[in-house]
């Protein structure tokens, strides 16, 4: 997208700190609650400069106890509020599964659609910069395999604010997983690609409308989140070798939108699936299987690149081996050919 008066050149975090913004200024039900999410802005500024503008009451720092804060934001959500709360890391949700999987996702259905839960649970994800196995992990499989919640997972700015509005306009509850790796914070640099010209106004993306990042007739790569990125440098790699990749940002999980995938490999035979999660039981599989009961004539050849059925490790050259890299991406795709 050109840019122009109209849009900015904005990082994740500021593309994301704008549509809550303006969510915020519209309704007044709607606030942020979280850890470090008011006087600090969020540790990888998910909230810098809100507390500034609307103050204590509706940009909270809560105690460290995600039990507490988000089973408030559920009884919040069912009273007509709209709440936003924040898991730092994703990693943390154990503590609160109860409240995720068992009330923010079920309570419309187990009220007999009495009550809804417009709600959104945002949480950082993503390893890169060697924060250990218990705050490294993506998750993603883990949030879109429960009936009753929407996962969204942006890749760019631009994805990034149009989906967040959707998000809080939303009223089910929507899990909002963002990378680390690409909000652009100062001290974790972000790759090229994520920062973004981004429309000043308010713009809805809607959740399972994948996004054709980059077009190509040999090979199909479906991804999400920091692998976007990946993947799009690998089509790079190979349109020097003569390959001609097709990258699809998922950009939701909950909903799916299988029809561009079906329609994308339909067209290359070829299908790559690349996922920071893990690789048993998650989003790689459930691809794959949902190409093939679509459309199993069209598929001749299928790689799935992953995180190893491991923790993530502290070590960065461990690290570096077990999360996908680009060159991983160039394997799986020559791999297919």
């Amino acid at each position: 997208m050109a840019e122009s008066k109209s849009t900015r050149e904005l990082t994740m975090s500021r593309a994301m700190v704008s549509a809550i913004a303006h969510e915020m200024r519209e309704d007044s039900e709607v606030f942020y609650m979280g850890e470090d999410v008011a006087d600090y802005g969020g540790i990888f500024d998910s909230t810098q400069g809100l507390r500034e503008e609307f103050g204590y009451d509706r940009v909270m720092d809560v105690p460290i106890s995600e039990t507490a804060y988000l089973g408030a934001a559920v009884g919040a959500a069912q009273v007509g509020m709209r709440p936003i709360a924040e898991l730092m890391f994703v990693d943390f949700f154990g503590v609160a599964m109860d409240q995720i999987y068992n009330q923010m996702a079920k309570n419309t259905y187990m009220s007999g659609g009495n009550v809804s839960v417009p709600m959104v649970l945002t949480a950082a994800v993503g390893g890169t910069y060697n924060d250990a196995a218990q705050h490294s992990q993506t998750l993603y499989g883990t949030f879109a395999h429960v009936p009753g919640l929407k996962v969204v997972v942006p890749s760019t700015a631009y994805d990034a604010k149009g989906l967040m509005h959707n998000a809080i306009r939303d009223d089910d509850p929507v899990l909002y997983m963002f990378h680390k790796r690409l909000m652009g914070i100062g001290w974790m640099p972000a790759p090229e690609g994520p920062k973004t010209p981004v429309p000043e106004t308010e713009y809805t993306i809607p959740f399972g409308s994948a996004d054709v990042k980059r077009a190509g007739d040999d090979v199909t790569i479906v991804t999400l989140g920091l692998h976007v990125h990946r993947a799009l440098e690998a089509a790079e790699t190979l349109a020097d070798e003569g390959m001609s990749a097709e990258v699809i940002d998922l950009r939701s999980l909950v909903p799916l939108d299988t029809d561009t995938i079906v329609e994308s490999v339909e067209k290359t035979g070829s299908l790559v699936v690349v996922d920071e999660d893990y690789r048993s039981f998650g989003v790689t599989g459930e691809i794959v299987a949902t190409v093939a009961d679509e459309s199993l004539g069209a598929l001749e050849s299928v790689e799935r690149v992953a995180v190893p059925d491991v923790p993530i490790p502290y070590s960065r050259p461990l690290e570096d081996e077990v999360i996908p890299s680009t060159k991983d991406i160039v394997s799986a795709v020559q791999r297919t050919q």
